[in-house]
């Protein structure tokens, strides 16, 4: 049934009707993490915003994680981001990393400036130079192998697409 369901419903919807479903008999667990990583007060235009000045004064790009606390695929890959070594170190060097919390229509202006990117599902990605142009928008389905994301294919995307000048 879920190979069937992918096909017509995005993976944010799988995934909330995934923990719904678990949590109405009781069965669903908390994220393993002790801060929600998606700010759901923050002004997702103003967090852009001040990653491009970080981003222009250090010569890097702006990654923008569209996604919400609820999200188990936005809360995988942040958790990557995290976690794995060289994923944590590229980003470092050549990104500003910038979550956008979309809960209950949040943002949506943010969304509808970079084209829609969650038309894809959450979590999506949209890479902007240091002026603010977009560059890529990435559907993270292509990265995800089993029940997370594969390190290879996420680095080897943040790799591919780091400022020149950073390599």
């Amino acid at each position: 049934m879920v190979a069937k369901l992918s096909r017509f419903v995005p993976k944010w919807s799988r995934a909330a009707l995934f923990v719904g479903m678990f949590a109405s008999v009781g069965m669903a667990s908390a994220a393993p993490t002790s801060r929600a990583p998606y700010d759901a007060q923050a002004d997702g235009a103003k967090q852009i915003d001040a990653a491009l000045v970080s981003a222009r004064k250090e010569g890097k790009r702006v990654l923008v994680q569209f996604g919400a606390n609820w999200c188990v695929w936005c809360i995988r890959l942040h958790a990557l981001f995290a976690s794995e070594e060289r994923i944590a170190a590229r980003l470092r060097e050549s990104y500003v990393v910038v979550l956008i919390d979309m809960n209950e229509g949040r943002n949506a202006g943010v969304n509808e400036r970079y084209g829609k990117p969650t038309r894809f599902g959450l979590p999506a990605i949209v890479l902007l130079d240091a002026e603010g142009k977009p560059l890529v928008t990435q559907d993270t389905e292509e990265f995800e192998a089993g029940n997370g994301h594969d390190p290879k294919k996420v680095l080897g995307f943040l790799e591919r697409w780091a400022s020149k000048s950073r390599l």
